[in-house]
């Protein structure tokens, strides 16, 4: 894993101002948890909740985008993300743009067609229905 290279235009992505987005080079090395409950560190979110239920959707999510958008670490991303879960919520993720470019760049299979929602429509995240962004 490492930082994402610069884009085709020479820029690095930027997870946020003075912090390249990090990409891990496969999706199989993502090994997280994909049930249960997650503490994440305070490097990765800084607010007192800090434990995430992965049965619950929108925690879910909002673990997934918090690692995403704050780690400085490859082992962060084999910890706390699972390959296969993260791409069936990534069309949910609430991410920067470029985290989003880089991470489709190197993984071309998270690019969601034209025509794709937020919504999970390949079915349930852990053991709830379908997340639709759009009704909340």
């Amino acid at each position: 894993m490492r930082p994402a290279g610069a884009a085709p235009s020479g820029v690095t992505p930027l997870a946020r101002p003075g912090r390249p987005a990090v990409v891990s080079r496969t999706l199989t090395e993502l090994a997280g948890p994909t049930h249960g409950r997650v503490t994440l560190p305070l490097r990765l979110m800084w607010g007192p909740d800090r434990v995430f239920d992965l049965a619950d959707p929108d925690q879910l999510l909002w673990m997934y985008e918090n690692v995403l958008r704050e780690t400085t670490r490859s082992d962060d991303l084999r910890r706390y993300l699972n390959g296969r879960l993260l791409c069936r919520v990534w069309p949910a993720l609430n991410l920067p743009r470029a985290v989003r470019a880089a991470w489709e760049r190197h993984h071309p299979v998270l690019r969601a067609p034209a025509s794709s929602t937020a919504t999970l429509s390949s079915g349930s995240v852990g053991d709830r229905p379908a997340l639709d962004r759009r009704a909340a």
